[in-house]
């Protein structure tokens, strides 16, 4: 992006983007200027403060201290004038959370010997569907389980798995982006590419001699929908894949020995972009019981109606998600883990987006929701559930601003958007940016696969363009490792009772994130032309 000096009178007079960039004028009108110019930081810090409470108990979802959470962010949406849009004239969404236990498993490989045992060799997540199962396939390696023509990559081209278990391993090809690897590599989209070739069954493999099978035994959450099945989740897909699973590196590695092949090839192989999928000559009897608990909780959906007679029935979402992680295991003396940054922050912005709105007569020609999310932390559930049965038609959301854990610790001088580079919400992103003087960067931590971890993925993987802002690796002194101190931030206080109020804050962050989610949506609101994905983006037939 071009970079602009910001002008003194910064929110009294529009900024002009160079005409080289592209980019047409940034205008404000003067009201819409004077009401950014009000965002309130003694405000941000109060809402936080709230909702980071002790008293609140982690907002865990389902928990009385998340009900707590709920009625405060409708009373403060009540106060700046948004209106209730939820289900039924309320300002709720039904999502009711369906909790699996494993009760108990056995997985018997023909050819294999001793007998397999449980957490050791292999485990078994529990079935949100199906309580008891039995199945019996044949095996066959589908490699990353990827199935992407668009991005030139299909690990089932001339592997047939119709009524197979296909075994897979976590990873992508060298050659895709921070964020097409963590859409490929997302539990989600392996079980969904099985499904589609036939498989019954997908089996995760490690590589890793020293890693220990994951236990299961606490339980895995996924959303039951009106009709009484299963509409979100990330351990099942549909009633056709009945068992998904994981072996351990010495089954896995016994198994390729038996069919020829070598673990430190194919996974080169794989990295380099080649497929190398095959058939293997033994047979896998899975059977497991799984037990339910059950959980109401709420999304919490606002409106703020539009002004054009016909795109007002159109609406960009600005979403956060309202859960963590409740109380859990003790971390020097404290159980409660209060979510100050994580995401109350990002709760606050969104508030603060909607005090904006309200200092405007003159509403923008779409309409914008406020989505205040339930079950992030259980694998974006909430957002995934409003998403795919939103409570306004589903095909007039154009767009979603996401905010999560804007890690509002150090002056705001630079940031990434995550999902941007994949439809046209790039070019609303530079201007907003461009307006408030700030960089724009590609992701500083792809490895984090970002993208993938919050709220804006549901929205993207239901075809509806979606961005999530976070830092960039600017600092005033010019050394520009931000990302450095937020590693450092991350180890104290990401998921753990220390994310409180007491933590380390710069609010002034805060309210630049809000002004900036703030336009980026207003610029999106204004535009004739809906957000289109890029010509031939892997999410463009989503």
């Amino acid at each position: 992006m071009i970079r602009i000096k910001p002008a003194k009178t910064l929110l009294f007079a529009a900024l002009t983007l160079l005409s080289c960039s592209g980019f047409a004028q940034v205008k404000l009108s003067p009201e819409v200027e004077a009401s950014l110019s009000k965002v309130d930081t003694a405000q941000f810090k109060a809402d936080i403060a709230y909702l980071a409470d002790d008293k609140l108990k982690g907002r865990g979802p389902g928990t009385e201290g998340y009900q707590m959470a709920v009625d405060y962010v409708v009373s403060r949406l009540k106060g700046v004038g948004v209106k209730p849009a939820g289900e039924n004239g309320t300002w709720l969404q039904e999502v009711k959370f369906r909790k699996a236990f494993l009760k108990d498993a056995t997985v018997s490989i023909t050819g294999t010997n001793p007998a397999l045992k449980i957490g050791v060799d292999y485990t078994v997540f529990p079935n949100p569907s199906i309580a008891n199962v039995t199945v019996n396939g044949q095996l066959a390696f589908a490699g990353y389980g990827t199935s992407e023509p668009s991005v030139g990559y299909d690990d089932y081209a001339g592997l047939d798995v119709k009524g197979k278990i296909v075994l897979v391993v976590r990873g992508a090809p060298d050659k895709f982006s921070s964020s097409v690897s963590a859409h490929t590599m997302s539990p989600s989209t392996i079980l969904k590419s099985a499904a589609d070739h036939g498989a019954v069954g997908v089996i995760i493999c490690s590589t890793d001699s020293t890693a220990k099978m994951r236990n299961t035994k606490g339980g895995s959450y996924s959303v039951i929908g009106r009709d009484g099945k299963v509409a979100i989740s990330g351990i099942y897909y549909s009633d056709q894949v009945k068992v998904l699973g994981m072996f351990s590196y010495s089954v896995f590695n016994t198994l390729l020995q038996q069919s020829g092949k070598t673990m430190p090839a194919l996974l080169a192989q794989l990295k380099g972009g080649t497929p190398a999928s095959f058939t293997i000559n033994s047979t896998a009897n899975i059977a497991y019981t799984s037990t339910y608990q059950d959980i109401l909780s709420y999304n919490v959906i606002g409106k703020i109606e539009g002004s054009d007679p016909k795109l007002k029935n159109e609406y960009i979402v600005h979403s956060a998600h309202l859960d963590h992680l409740g109380i859990g295991k003790p971390v020097e003396g404290d159980s409660i883990y209060n979510g100050a940054h994580d995401n109350a922050s990002g709760v606050a912005s969104v508030l603060a987006i909607a005090k904006i709105y309200q200092g405007i007569k003159q509403k923008p020609k779409r309409s914008i929701l406020t989505v205040l999310l339930t079950g992030e932390e259980l694998g974006d559930l909430g957002s995934g559930y409003f998403a795919s049965h939103p409570t306004v038609p589903v095909k007039s959301i154009v767009a979603d601003v996401n905010t999560d854990m804007p890690t509002i610790i150090a002056p705001l001088l630079s940031v990434t958007a995550l999902g941007a580079e994949h439809s046209s919400l790039s070019k609303q992103v530079d201007e907003a940016a461009g307006y408030l003087g700030l960089g724009v960067e590609p992701d500083p931590e792809p490895k984090q696969a970002r993208f993938t971890r919050s709220d804006q993925y549901s929205f993207v993987v239901n075809g509806i363009p979606a961005l999530h802002i976070k830092y960039g690796s600017k600092t005033a002194d010019g050394k520009n490792n931000l990302n450095e101190f937020v590693a450092k931030w991350r180890a104290k206080y990401y998921h753990k009772p220390q994310d409180d109020i007491n933590g380390i804050f710069d609010f002034a962050a805060g309210k630049k994130y809000a002004q900036l989610n703030f336009i980026i949506g207003y610029l999106v609101a204004q535009d004739e032309a809906r957000p289109t994905w890029n010509p031939g983006d892997i999410f463009a037939s989503k």
